[in-house]
């Protein structure tokens, strides 16, 4: 029996109606990757550098298309090298320079039209993107002073979808007391004498993390593969959800930075997914502690979330705006709150005293209580206006932070003007929704939801799904 041949056919003409959404499609895309890169480069991003110590806003660029004349034109690479806005000292020329040529309001205005005119899941999305962007506008004229101070509460809302609050670690608090007395700890005197005592006796080596690292994705990814994939679309199981290299380095600004890649290729042509994970070198981290990172960065969070995005945009599940996402938006905060319940999800469990170890829940406990020390850094420093030093003490004193986390999260991160009002609150809010809804729904419901499976997902559209 002759097999039988598919020939090629020509090309039918395209209607004007198909030829119209084209138009709109590419107008939309070139936008999207204009705002975004623009305010990147304003900041001092470089979305296509390797390293965390390089990038900024924009987490990623996995789309094969050309870059934007956002990130191309002559001024980008100056305000790449400087710092941007950021910059104790402004290259106020080259900004200007660089403006006049990018149309950032322009290419935002016509994301939120757009927006309007699509509807939708995908409507919803684009909105809250273009809200987010548009307060990052905002701050970028604060700075420059072309406008008025953003207010805190606009700046929150824009990132979380919610009004400012102060965190409450009351019940963690009282938990881990519990933990760490079960556990032959001295609580009676000073909780964060007895939690410095826990981690000194539990300390990962940290020139050893990319072999514990290792030791520990193969754990978690094989948990993941039993609590998580069954309830998977059977076309992602077989995605690469870990392919991460871990780098260690000096005097980085920053804990950890994981680096979602996405653009290296087989010879024929697939995606591998990759990333790197760039550690702190003296970083002092407990192996429960550390074990809670590598869930929240690679697997089943971060790193297995990007990967998961990029193959829905292969497949055409999702739209371009999926390949350039960016921090301080409400996809951002949705993505922090998937990480932080990855162990969770990992291990097919609900609730952190339901892990398999009192290690692991003090670990887990001490883990999220950092970000919910973020959030109130946040609203400190912000809404209650106060000294950096104050902030430092109160973190430390009633979130169990290191002196070196209390002091960056209270200067460098809490004090910047965007980091400090959009990006901190990020992590408490998706942690709680994220939690929340997992409580409300059955896995096979909310599992492929919070993975964007059904359509970009967000922290206010998740909200209203909750509710």
């Amino acid at each position: 029996m002759k097999r039988k041949i598919h020939r090629s056919k020509k090309s039918l003409p395209k209607s004007q109606t198909a030829k119209r959404r084209e138009a709109t499609s590419t107008k939309l895309d070139r936008c999207v990757a204009d705002a975004i890169l623009g305010i990147d480069t304003l900041w001092g991003g470089d979305v296509m550098n390797p390293s965390g110590m390089g990038r900024f806003l924009a987490d990623c660029w996995f789309s094969d298309e050309p870059l934007p004349r956002a990130y191309t034109h002559p001024a980008a690479a100056r305000l790449r090298e400087t710092g941007g806005v950021s910059a104790k000292q402004p290259d106020h020329d080259t900004i200007h320079q660089y403006l006049d040529s990018v149309d950032i309001p322009g290419a935002i205005k016509t994301i939120a039209g757009e927006a309007t005119r699509i509807g939708g899941m995908r409507g919803k999305y684009l909105e809250g993107l273009s809200l987010s962007l548009k307060v990052m506008w905002n701050l970028i004229q604060e700075i420059l002073g072309k406008g008025a101070p953003v207010p805190y509460s606009e700046c929150v809302l824009a990132s979380i979808g919610i009004s400012p609050e102060p965190s409450q670690p009351d019940e963690k608090r009282r938990r881990l007391k519990e933990l760490l007395k079960s556990s032959g700890f001295d609580v009676s005197q000073n909780l964060m004498t007895a939690v410095d005592a826990w981690r000194a006796a539990r300390l990962a080596p940290s020139r050893s993390a990319k072999m514990i690292a290792d030791a520990f994705i193969a754990q978690l990814d094989a948990l993941t593969v039993k609590n998580m994939l069954p309830y998977m679309p059977a076309r992602l199981r077989t995605v690469p959800r870990s392919n991460i290299e871990f780098l260690l380095i000096e005097n980085a600004r920053f804990s950890g930075s994981m680096n979602y890649i996405g653009r290296a290729r087989t010879s024929n042509n697939r995606s591998l997914y990759d990333a790197t994970y760039e550690m702190n070198a003296s970083l002092q981290i407990s192996i429960p502690e550390f074990i809670h990172q590598v869930s929240h960065e690679v697997v089943p969070g971060h790193v297995t979330t990007y990967a998961y995005i990029q193959d829905l945009y292969i497949h055409g599940k999702v739209g371009f705006e999926a390949t350039v996402q960016t921090m301080n938006t409400l996809s951002a905060s949705l993505f922090e709150g998937i990480a932080n319940n990855a162990i969770l999800i990992a291990y097919g469990v609900k609730e952190v005293e339901e892990l398999p170890s009192v290690d692991l829940q003090i670990g887990v406990l001490l883990s999220t209580l950092q970000d919910d020390g973020k959030n109130q850094s946040s609203y400190l420093t912000w809404q209650e206006k106060l000294p950096q030093k104050e902030v430092a003490d109160t973190i430390r004193r009633d979130f169990l932070l290191s002196e070196e986390r209390a002091d960056k999260l209270s200067g460098a991160w809490g004090r910047h003007p965007l980091l400090g009002r959009m990006c901190l609150p990020a992590y408490r809010a998706g942690t709680e929704l994220i939690a929340q809804a997992r409580r409300k729904f059955d896995p096979e419901k909310i599992l492929p939801l919070i993975y964007s499976c059904n359509g970009l997902m967000d922290l206010s559209i998740l909200r209203e799904i909750v509710k």
